[in-house]
């Protein structure tokens, strides 16, 4: 009886084992080379000065026209406590709660964060200030 199960499971293996080497190999999944071609603008493509990029669009853009630091509108001790009050009301993983952010970016996160809550619930003394 030994003898037959050993068969059976010798032959079953044999089987399973088989047809997994019947199929054909799959060709090797193609990996993105950007040809010469690829890099030229076409000519029917519009100028790049009149697209407009996401930073080129953001307020808080680089260059002369970028908003400056909180630290620097309202000073290292008035922006420390507004990056506090931030800290302390926010839900965020990431808030903007920075000093080198502008001061109407910290605010706006303090709003943001206790306009959540609710009529019923008790906000923090941070949404008051």
């Amino acid at each position: 009886m030994r003898k037959t199960l050993t068969a059976w499971a010798a032959l079953s293996a044999a089987l399973v084992l088989s047809a997994c080497g019947d199929r054909e190999p799959r060709p090797a999944p193609e990996t993105y080379k950007p040809s010469e071609a690829s890099t030229v603008m076409p000519d029917d493509a519009p100028p790049q000065e009149e697209a407009v990029g996401e930073a080129e669009a953001s307020p808080v853009a680089a260059g002369s026209d970028s908003p400056a630091a909180c630290a620097t509108t309202l000073g290292a001790a008035k922006a420390a406590d507004l990056v506090k009050r931030c800290i302390a009301v926010s839900p965020a993983t990431h808030p903007p709660c920075n000093a080198a952010n502008p001061c109407e970016m910290i605010q706006g996160e303090i709003d943001r964060s206790c306009a959540m809550y609710g009529p019923d619930e008790a906000k923090p003394a941070e949404c008051a200030g």
